[in-house]
């Protein structure tokens, strides 16, 4: 039975919504921050400063049973660093091993990290979809940090039996995100029209908040889970047009989309050196979760439209 539960990243995106769930079901919350903060619904918050090989995690893993790793350092939209491989390699690979190591050490019985799609690739062709059991190929430093911390935390679960569980979610939307999800919310909210009504033929994977607080709550006890990776979705993959339109549904606002050719997207976005975002809006990224509703007997609790509904309502 689980007696405390370590949440990195408490204060973040995921790490909020997860600290809140996790203490409405009951369980004693450790939250830590990289800040000092109050965050309501823990029992406990602290802060350790920078994570990298050298952060002291002793007194955040005291009487700890489950960690689950959530804090990183994610896609920087203006990148100073002269070297952004060796700072995400920094907080993302060797922060995330150190914690691994102190955790083992300390006892602790499982180590839940949540990792990215961005391990398997960026993009996924045709009927194909990306599973839990291909080959890694990460593109970008992201990726490449987070496949690294993986290859570490399944040798350090061979060294010390301490078990080991990887989510590996795609875009997550909810209340509060941010990046090109929370402008494609701000371009629907104020009505003006998107050139985006032929990219019909694309499907991409999304997960909504609260869908992957729920797997990362019953991966932190089911006793099927350990020592495995798990992809996870909404169950239901989307063109960037359907997308839009359930959102403009979502907010009960009428959406103007027009079916400006692909081509002359990309050609435009290259123009203003957006290329990299409409190739996503162009491309498809498809996971295979299979294993995850299989292995766990889990199902996403909450649908697209519900999850959609909920990331546009005025927050309080």
């Amino acid at each position: 039975m689980i007696k405390k539960l370590l949440v990195t990243g408490a204060n973040g995106f995921v790490g909020e919504r997860l600290c809140r769930e996790a203490y409405a079901r009951g369980l004693e919350v450790k939250a830590v921050t990289r800040e000092a903060c109050n965050l309501p619904n823990v029992d406990h918050c602290l802060s350790v400063g920078s994570i990298d090989q050298n952060t002291n995690w002793r007194n955040a893993l005291s009487g700890c049973d489950v960690v689950v790793h959530l804090a990183a350092r994610v896609h920087v939209m203006r990148e100073t660093s002269n070297d952004s491989m060796s700072e995400f390699r920094k907080v993302n690979t060797l922060g995330t091993l150190n914690l691994g190591k102190q955790a083992a050490q300390a006892g602790v019985r499982r180590f839940v990290f949540v990792s990215s799609i961005k391990v398997n690739g960026e993009l996924t062709n045709g009927s194909l979809h990306f599973a839990c059991d291909d080959d890694p190929a990460p593109e970008d430093g992201y990726g490449v940090s987070k496949a690294e911390a993986e290859a570490g935390l399944w040798r350090l679960a061979q060294e010390t039996g301490m078990e080991v569980v990887i989510i590996r979610p795609p875009l997550v939307y909810g209340p509060g995100v941010k990046g090109n999800f929370a402008s494609l919310l701000a371009w629907v909210r104020r009505g003006l029209p998107l050139p985006l009504g032929a990219i019909t033929q694309n499907r991409r994977s999304f997960v909504a908040l609260d869908n992957l607080v729920d797997l990362i709550l019953t991966c932190i006890d089911h006793p099927k889970a350990a020592n495995q990776i798990f992809l996870v979705s909404d169950g239901e993959d989307l063109s960037t047009t359907e997308l839009l339109q359930r959102i403009g549904n979502a907010m009960n606002r009428p959406i103007h989309l027009l079916p400006v050719p692909a081509g002359l997207l990309v050609f435009l976005a290259g123009f203003w050196g957006r290329r990299a975002v409409i190739q996503r809006l162009l491309g498809s990224l498809k996971v295979d979760m299979g294993k995850t509703c299989e292995l766990l007997e889990w199902r996403p609790p909450v649908s697209v439209d519900e999850g959609l509904r909920r990331a546009v309502e005025p927050r309080v």
